[in-house]
């Protein structure tokens, strides 16, 4: 679902967690900053130039976020991806697929891409599991691509697993 201001101590929550924050961008853990952040992002969102999400479990437990931004042409990113420890067993995937979904299907693009921090190997392997390639690296970041066609594929022959 997408973020509300009722969010924002949520959010904080994850974001200043050590466990969850190694290859985020730091914050100052300031929930009214955060809630100032949100009312900002909201026109963002009613323009269609980003799109902010809470990711729940099925009974509507929070376990992370995920936002969809930088459109440029064919192509959308996504990141500020962080699941807790109350996510379910397949939720990066759930959660990866859904993110995938609404840029293919609902904003209607081809191709995403997106960067990873250098050391970050678990979300790294996950990316090119799911058929990312690399387009080139930053000093801190690898940067990712991802056609429609891949991701169709990777759902096909992951959903007989799951």
């Amino acid at each position: 679902r997408l973020v509300e201001e009722s969010d924002a101590e949520f959010i904080v929550s994850l974001r200043i967690d050590e466990k969850y924050n190694k290859h985020l961008s730091a914050v100052t853990g300031d929930v009214d900053a955060q809630i100032d952040w949100i009312r900002r992002y909201k026109e963002d969102e009613a323009n269609k130039q980003q799109f902010y999400f809470i990711i729940e479990r099925l009974d509507g437990v929070r376990c992370g976020t995920v936002r969809v931004y930088d459109f440029v042409g064919d192509s959308f990113s996504w990141g500020s991806w962080i699941l807790n420890e109350q996510k379910t067993r397949y939720a990066a995937i759930e959660s990866a697929f859904l993110v995938y979904s609404f840029g293919f299907k609902e904003l209607g693009f081809e191709r995403c891409h997106f960067e990873v921090r250098k050391g970050n190997e678990r979300v790294i392997s996950f990316h090119e599991k799911m058929g990312a390639a690399k387009t080139g690296e930053t000093d801190l970041e690898y940067l990712f691509e991802i056609t429609k066609s891949a991701v169709y594929e990777s759902r096909a022959r992951l959903q007989s697993k799951l």
